[in-house]
């Protein structure tokens, strides 16, 4: 057996929320949070390692909301936790006068570099993926793979929208019979528009796929993951050029740096199909509707009313 990490980038400010540190709120019978079922996920699936990407600022808080508690849980399935911290300082060159947006997903990512030393998938914390995502990327993970495979789970545009404002959402282009994508844009704006979607005034297919940052890649037994300096490469010219032509909002994403391998020729991104339907805390009115799904999953008998309890 192969070991399979799992990185959960919760580092983020939030802005959108309305106050409060979105990742912590409660949506569980028990005030577990989008988080728990992650992990839930992940250990269920297999993985043994889970690594957390924080700031140092809201460490006290997270640690004492899940972390700690976590640990317990995970150091009782033989599974590891350790932590990272994404600094808006930690850049390969000087931070621009006046910038307090953070550098992105590409960053958190490389804040763990040190820690990964297996193959490994990447989620955001604050959305919910469904069962199917982790199994499939877990099983994907445990095959041998070339150092510039991918793998991602595919969600469909209409399963991933808010009814309470606009999301972002990495659109992708699919070949060779909906098996691997060719393409992946990093869209704002989108919102629904009855059963369809637009993002600024466009329509969008609705029936398209979607990143939801939920990302597979692949090591050899006992070597690192070659995308990892793939990503630390591709962060030093960001800072180079796109810093420079947008120095306090340039973000350097995952969405838009595979695309950006994807259009070079350098990877393959191999598409995992999920018909589950995401949802998440990106806006405070989000929050109801999250926890009357949580309540329905349990009724439906997904998940145990106590939720580690099965594993």
């Amino acid at each position: 057996m192969r070991n399979t990490a799992l990185l959960i980038m919760a580092a983020g400010i939030g802005s959108r929320f309305g106050g409060g540190i979105k990742q912590l709120e409660p949506v569980g019978l028990h005030d577990e949070i989008i988080m728990d079922y992650s992990i839930h996920d992940a250990i269920e699936a297999g993985f043994n390692k889970i690594i957390f990407v924080i700031r140092k600022d809201i460490e006290s808080d997270f640690r004492e909301r899940i972390g700690n508690r976590v640990e317990v849980i995970c150091r009782n399935k033989g599974v590891v936790i350790e932590y990272a911290f994404q600094d808006l300082n930690d850049v390969p060159g000087s931070v621009p006068e006046g910038r307090t947006k953070p550098w992105g997903t590409g960053q958190a990512v490389l804040a763990a570099k040190d820690l990964i030393h297996e193959s490994f998938a990447v989620i955001n914390a604050d959305d919910y993926y469904g069962k199917e995502a982790f199994y499939q990327i877990h099983d994907w993970l445990m095959l041998d793979h070339a150092d510039n495979s991918i793998a991602m789970a595919g969600f469909i545009l209409k399963n991933t929208l808010s009814e309470n404002g606009s999301v972002t959402r990495g659109v992708c282009k699919v070949i060779e019979g909906n098996t691997y994508i060719s393409d992946v844009v990093e869209t704002g704006n989108i919102v629904k528009v009855g059963d369809g979607a637009e993002a600024d005034g466009v329509v969008l297919d609705a029936e398209s796929y979607v990143s939801m940052n939920f990302w597979g890649f692949p090591a050899k037994e006992d070597c690192n993951p070659v995308y990892l300096d793939i990503l630390e490469q591709g962060f030093k010219e960001f800072f180079e050029n796109d810093v420079k032509m947008n120095p306090l909002k340039a973000e350097y994403l995952l969405p838009s740096h595979i695309g950006g391998l994807l259009r070079d020729g350098k990877c393959s991104v191999r598409l995992l199909e999920t018909k589950d339907k995401w949802f998440g805390v990106t806006y405070k009115e989000d929050t109801e509707y999250v926890i009357q799904s949580f309540k329905k999953l349990i009724s439906d008998g997904v998940y145990k009313e106590e939720l580690y309890s099965d594993l």
